[in-house]
């Protein structure tokens, strides 16, 4: 997952770009069947997709990076291809961590580590502490992760240190999330052509940008990449209000059904 260097096309000059984006790695499997291999192999090329992506996302300024890896469901899959991405996992993390760190990128983790092997849980620690004060980039890895876990796990602590509902409002629960200090997700994209969030960042995502994509995830690159900022550029973000032109119309539309109904 060492970032790449090599020659590429600079990034399309856009109106905004999203300070969070979140990706569900999806296709891994279907990208490894359609070629004659294991499932495994397709979950160790998504791996290495990862660093063209990252440094993709940082070329634009993103600032914030959410990649979905493992799933709190995702534990009900074969026991050997559960052990295989525990495996990858730790290969990955004991590769590229210096890449990343030179790099400037800080790594976080969002989930459960508790089901992890003590070896791992180390690891992934190690990693973070190593990565903890650069700034270039935050990419966080959401392994054993799930949204309604989150919430849960959120609302027990909350219990726990006897909040009273009076306490209690969307900033302060926010606060007990695992992403307790990173902005919620402008963009949310998944690969591989699923429209489902699979209990991806439930909360944080309420006013995300969706975007999806037929691509496999060990194919999408960079001029992947450039679609997706380029739809979300031309959105219009109302977080259910209205933007200063939907007034503008909205006034003229009235004038004009007053105008009609005089007539």
């Amino acid at each position: 997952m060492a970032l790449q260097h090599a020659q590429k096309a600079d990034p399309l000059p856009l109106r905004c770009v999203p300070a969070h984006v979140a990706i569900i790695m999806d296709g891994n499997g279907r990208w490894a069947h359609q070629r004659g291999l294991s499932r495994i192999a397709g979950h160790r090329a998504g791996t290495e997709n990862i660093r063209q992506v990252i440094e993709r996302f940082a070329d634009y300024g993103v600032k914030y990076l959410t990649l979905y890896a493992f799933s709190t469901e995702n534990w009900n899959r074969p026991r050997a291809e559960v052990q295989g991405l525990m495996r990858i996992l730790g290969r990955v993390i004991k590769r590229e961590t210096k890449h990343l760190h030179e790099n400037g990128i800080r790594l976080i983790h969002l989930g459960r580590l508790d089901a992890l092997s003590t070896k791992l849980q180390q690891e992934v620690l190690d990693a973070i502490e190593l990565t903890k004060n650069n700034d270039r980039m935050t990419v966080c890895i959401a392994f054993n992760y799930g949204g309604r876990a989150e919430i849960l796990d959120a609302a027990r602590c909350l219990m726990s240190n006897g909040m009273s509902p009076d306490e209690l409002d969307e900033r302060v629960f926010s606060a007990y999330l695992y992403t307790a200090d990173i902005p919620d997700p402008d963009l949310i994209i998944r690969t591989a052509g699923e429209m489902r969030i699979s209990n991806f960042l439930l909360w944080q995502g309420a006013y995300a940008e969706f975007y999806c994509t037929d691509v496999y995830w060990p194919d999408f690159d960079n001029e992947d990449i450039d679609r997706a900022l380029l739809d979300y550029s031309q959105r219009k973000r109302r977080f259910g209000g209205l933007l200063p032109e939907d007034l503008d119309s909205s006034s003229d539309e009235l004038h004009s059904d007053r105008g009609s109904r005089k007539r």
